[in-house]
């Protein structure tokens, strides 16, 4: 299906005080991640810092992916498959070939993964997970000064967000799902050592993909192939759109604060979700706001009552002005590799059969 088929519909949307004060019903909740949903919430009215923080990590973002080649190679980690720290052409498309247009830097979030014992002891019972079980790579800090302190900040609050949208959840659960188990999904946000953070950089498209990208040839997915996240919930900023040709992207300087452009110079770029009738819609994430996707592993955990929403991402076609790029954020909490999704699979078993049938 090509973005001409687009639909206009908006995300549900709640405030944090809501959340805070469990104060969601169940239909607003089956209209954000139910069988005829986005699968996706806005959450508002966030903390007073969120806001800077955004600002301040995808600007890094772009810093990132104007490092030199040879500073990037050492920010890299074989070991965990690329899938700790940084990381440009090593996933594969639909199409087979490998991924260029962006690149992503990933973290192992989670506050009490720092623990060495516990990497250690989750190495040694999982050594086919190294995505889920290598040390972080932080870049030093005269490279990219208040990276790893303002990645981690930023993390721990849409992680905080993520277990009120959990609970919320867990109440819809508790009171339609028969044997659910009380408090899970919480639990699982607040305790898991394997949620991961991808802090992503698309890269200005090539001149020469400009006519490529029509949304005629099926190069409208160009920027992120259509796919499902496979954890539970996943936590989105709002895009940060940025003309690199404009801007003074040197390591070691003042880039933390980027000129952002007030949207897309293309309008169709951007977030797209496939929803449940068939149409694909376009959806925003205010700049002071934070999405919440729902992942493959949250439908099987309500046992399809919330379903995984299908995404991807447009990129903005050559000539619409300027070397524009676009960074965002993604948080996926996911269970810990001993958790069960179901009576059958803990999610060490779930993520490698997700992984082995979408490779």
């Amino acid at each position: 299906m090509t973005t001409n088929a687009t639909a206009n519909q908006a995300a549900v949307s709640v405030s944090l005080s809501d959340l805070r004060n469990d104060n969601i019903e169940f239909s607003m909740l089956e209209d954000a991640f139910g069988p005829a949903s986005l699968g996706i919430i806005v959450v508002k009215d966030l903390p007073a810092q969120f806001q800077e923080l955004r600002r301040k990590l995808l600007s890094f973002s772009s810093a990132l992916g104007n490092l030199p080649q040879d500073q990037l190679v050492k920010l890299e980690s074989p070991a965990s498959k690329w899938l700790v720290g940084w990381s440009c052409g090593k996933e594969t498309l639909k199409d087979g070939h490998y991924d260029t247009l962006k690149g992503s830097y990933y973290v192992n979030c989670a506050p009490a993964f720092e623990d060495l014992a516990l990497q250690k002891s989750l190495a040694e019972k999982y050594p086919s997970f190294s995505e889920y079980t290598a040390p972080n790579v932080w870049p030093a800090r005269e490279l990219l000064p208040e990276f790893e302190e303002t990645f981690r900040e930023l993390c721990n609050l849409i992680i905080e967000i993520a277990a009120l949208v959990a609970r919320a959840c867990d109440k819809y659960a508790e009171a339609n799902i028969e044997g659910y188990k009380k408090g899970y999904l919480e639990h699982v946000v607040k305790t898991s050592v394997s949620t991961k953070a991808r802090l992503l950089h698309y890269f200005p498209t090539p001149q020469s993909q400009g006519d490529a990208i029509d949304g005629t040839n099926g190069a409208e997915d160009d920027w992120c192939a259509t796919h499902l996240d496979h954890g539970c919930l996943t936590g989105l900023t709002s895009a940060m759109f940025v003309d690199e040709g404009a801007q003074f992207l040197k390591a070691g300087s003042s880039f933390s604060s980027l000129e952002e452009l007030d949207c897309s110079p293309d309008p169709k770029a951007g977030l797209y979700i496939h929803s449940r009738t068939g149409a694909v819609t376009k959806v925003g994430i205010p700049r002071d706001c934070l999405g919440f996707q729902t992942g493959e592993a949250l439908e099987v955990i309500t046992k399809g009552k919330f379903k995984a929403v299908p995404h991807f991402v447009r990129g903005a076609r050559a000539g619409t002005g300027g070397k524009v790029a676009r960074n965002t954020l993604a948080v996926f909490t996911q269970p810990n590799l001993w958790e069960m999704v179901d009576e059958k699979r803990d999610f060490a078993m779930f993520a490698k059969e997700i992984v082995e049938k979408n490779h």
